[in-house]
């Protein structure tokens, strides 16, 4: 490594969350400020809500049921010479 172009590293820089939770890791910075962390974001917590904008989710099912209940057709080829006979 080239001298005086790193910045200095810090093993134990302290962390502060706004909900009050503190941990250390190792930054270039010696203290970090955050908004949100493992212990307060919903996503870890198990507080994450899914909101169903246009009601996405119940056309989906919707269209899966009808699909499975609907039977399915056969698709047949259609040879050209017999087209050409009907018309």
């Amino acid at each position: 490594m080239k001298d005086k172009i790193h910045p200095k590293y810090y093993d134990k820089a302290k962390v502060t969350c706004a909900c009050g939770n503190t941990f250390t890791v190792g930054a270039t910075e010696p203290e970090i400020k955050v908004e949100i962390c493992s212990k307060c974001h919903p996503f870890y917590t198990g507080s994450q809500q899914l909101i169903d904008t246009g009601h996405r989710v119940e056309r989906f099912k919707e269209r899966r049921a009808k699909a499975a209940a609907a039977p399915k057709k056969k698709k047949t080829k259609v040879r050209k010479e017999a087209v050409k006979k009907v018309k």
